[in-house]
């Protein structure tokens, strides 16, 4: 028999509350996928936390219950599981809302290090003409975002911040319709970017001035974003207001420094 029971009980329970945490978190993303921004180890934590809300319950209102009864653990896993689900709720609340996006003020502030304006993403104005190259600038605008701290792209919207609407690249569809365009946006990013980047970003029509106006909202990528091209694989950063490719050794010793891992990073993920 042990001396002390009840320092036998706590070092048993201490791995089944974090094991028991782990497996409601993992259970909780492998169901809701995406819908649960949270990473899995903020989930971890405050399945741990709500454990403890459980037990808190179960000792204070609850007369005669022991740690391992079937009672006190239903108690700590439903107050486990219950504010699970809530924390994700109110991130993916949160969430939303800031995925609103302010057409009207960003096309008035005009261009900067977190906004750039693209008259169109399929068409040449110059040449007048569908050109792929078009298409390149729009991949490497986004993984420049990505790669930084985040910015919104405005497509079809002149250098200087005049809506010109998306008719000239909704054109090039067959279906001539801004569900299609984002289809074909999302398809040419996971081309260039790869799946995972390509489903980073927001995408955002608006109405400004009798035109639409497609904002990409991106945000601070969780790893090294590459644009494949060819043969050819760079890394792009957003610099001041422009987008430079890095070389070799500038890109080695960027993701080193941008991508260092911190407490808050590790707990709840890239932002």
């Amino acid at each position: 028999m042990p001396q002390s029971a009840l320092l036998v009980d706590f070092a048993l329970a201490l791995p089944a509350a974090l094991l028991v945490s782990f497996v409601i978190a993992w259970t909780l993303r492998r169901l809701f996928g995406q819908r649960l921004s949270l990473p899995l180890s903020a989930m971890t934590i405050i399945s741990i936390l709500g454990l403890s809300a459980g037990l808190f319950i179960a000792g204070w209102f609850f007369a005669g219950l022991r740690l391992w009864m079937p009672t006190t653990i239903l108690l700590a896993a439903g107050c486990s599981l219950g504010l699970s689900l809530l924390a994700s709720a109110v991130v993916a609340l949160v969430r939303r809302d800031s995925a609103a996006v302010d057409v009207r003020a960003l096309l008035a502030a005009g261009e900067s290090d977190r906004v750039e304006f693209k008259e169109t993403a399929r068409w040449n104005v110059r040449e007048d003409k569908k050109d792929p190259r078009m298409e390149a600038v729009v991949a490497k605008t986004v993984a420049a975002f990505l790669n930084s701290s985040g910015g919104t792209l405005l497509i079809g919207a002149d250098d200087a911040g005049r809506p010109t609407g998306l008719d000239r690249d909704l054109a090039t569809l067959r279906e001539p319709d801004v569900d299609r365009f984002e289809l074909w946006l999302r398809d040419m990013l996971s081309t260039t970017l790869g799946k995972n980047a390509a489903a980073l970003p927001r995408i955002r029509f608006a109405d400004v001035d009798g035109v639409t106006v497609c904002a990409v909202r991106c945000p601070r990528a969780p790893e090294p974003v590459f644009l494949a091209q060819g043969q050819s694989t760079d890394l792009w950063v957003r610099v001041g207001n422009s987008t430079r490719s890095f070389g070799v050794d500038e890109a080695v010793s960027y993701v080193a420094r941008h991508w260092r891992p911190t407490l808050t990073t590790m707990l709840f993920g890239r932002r």
